[in-house]
């Protein structure tokens, strides 16, 4: 079933407000056998009361046993099926920092990355260089040159940055050259159809240069490369849903899903609590409300378990302020769960509250994986989840006679 034909004809319009609040790779495990989540043993009161008036459930990104990453969990909660709209990475992050992808465009998600004298990764984030190293780097390597192509380099965040490829004849479905691991070399770029031959040689070129313009760096010595992607064409939320959708996000790869999905990028938040402060004084300009909080993911990525209690934490102490303006749909989530133990994505359902005074309160005292197994909105896949917030809102109309 084609979930958003259905939703495009029942859609209809009221003033209602609906806020998805979503902790980046929320879900976790216990570190131990019977111990709790990182999300059970945070103290979330305010998540934990939130629990006691919604209901709860576990959503599946894309499908049970598959770990999705950030792009098609995303796109999921948006309620676009993400194997149908696959979407790169590297679109995802021009997109954010406000590069327009042409026709002809290839972009690519780069990290830097620390290597020993052998060429061997010693750390695939380059010690999450901050922002302020790592952008001069990225501005040097458009020095850059590959004969019979167009090159840009932009500065992303921390150890990250875009390369954009301009010429004819070049696609998108190359290999990442991350080989996710330490102690062996990054990949070199492998095309994996003809069509996309020339792109992984413009790619390998560009790395050949750019490892000679990093030589000598002392964190950010080389690069790897992630998510090579031509720009997707998609409709958009306002089409789909009727919805005029706001995007409150830190991170530019997740304003770059956003955007291209037709949400409004809001402000440009540094903190959590600043992207708070622009979901108050946007309240009255918008229908929808994507707010994004990163370090719950990222911490669990580092397999720091206590860091990543820490930011659920943090992320549970700003409730108070979305509460107090009185959506009419609040859906707290994640993209998908990363567990400190497993120091990656994974395959775990996430758990997901809603909160509507139209909703079915399912008698779950606390907001975490134990008690969203039990909760009233079962298990289902996350593209389910935008039907639920629209009907919670009152906002979808009756099928059939």
């Amino acid at each position: 079933m084609d979930i958003q034909a259905l939703v495009r004809d029942l859609k209809t319009q009221n003033k209602s407000k609906i806020v998805m609040l979503v902790a980046d790779g929320l879900g976790g495990l216990p570190v131990e056998p019977g111990g709790p989540t990182e999300l059970e043993a945070a103290k979330t009161p305010h998540l934990d009361a939130l629990a006691k008036h919604g209901v709860q459930g576990c959503m599946y990104p894309v499908a049970p046993g598959i770990t999705p990453g950030s792009g098609p969990g995303h796109l999921a909660l948006f309620g676009y099926d993400p194997v149908k709209h696959l979407i790169g990475r590297g679109a995802l992050e021009a997109t954010g920092v406000g590069f327009k992808l042409g026709p002809k465009d290839v972009a690519v998600r780069c990290n830097f990355c620390t290597l020993d004298a052998k060429g061997n990764i010693t750390d695939r984030r380059a010690g999450r260089i901050p922002t302020e190293e790592s952008a001069p780097l990225a501005i040097k390597l458009r020095e850059v040159k590959v004969p019979g192509v167009e090159v840009f380099v932009e500065p992303v965040k921390e150890h990250r940055f875009v390369v954009v490829f301009r010429g004819e004849g070049l696609a998108g479905n190359v290999a990442d050259t991350d080989p996710q691991v330490t102690g062996v070399p990054p990949l070199a770029p492998k095309a994996h159809d003809a069509a996309s031959k020339r792109t992984a040689e413009v790619a390998a070129q560009f790395v050949a240069g750019a490892q000679k313009l990093l030589a000598g760096q002392p964190k950010a010595n080389g690069l790897t490369m992630r998510g090579f992607a031509a720009a997707p064409v998609i409709p958009s939320y306002e089409e789909v849903y009727g919805l005029k959708a706001a995007a409150i996000a830190v991170y530019p790869m997740y304003r770059g899903l956003a955007q291209l999905v037709g949400m409004t990028i809001v402000g440009q938040p540094t903190t959590l609590s600043e992207e708070i402060d622009v979901l108050e004084k946007a309240w009255n300009d918008y229908d929808f409300f994507f707010v994004h909080f990163k370090y719950t993911d990222s911490r669990g990525e580092d397999g720091n378990f206590q860091e990543k209690v820490r930011m659920i934490e943090q992320f549970d102490s700003i409730v108070p302020r979305i509460t107090a303006l009185k959506p009419a749909v609040l859906i707290v989530t994640g993209d998908h769960s990363t567990p400190a133990r497993l120091a990656s994505h994974s395959w775990h359902p996430v758990p997901t509250l809603l909160v509507s005074e139209t909703c079915r309160p399912d008698g779950l005292t606390a907001f975490s994986e134990k008690q969203a197994i039990h909760g009233g909105l079962g298990h289902f896949q996350g593209v389910y989840l935008m039907p639920l917030a629209l009907a919670h809102a009152e906002r979808l109309g009756k099928f059939g006679a």
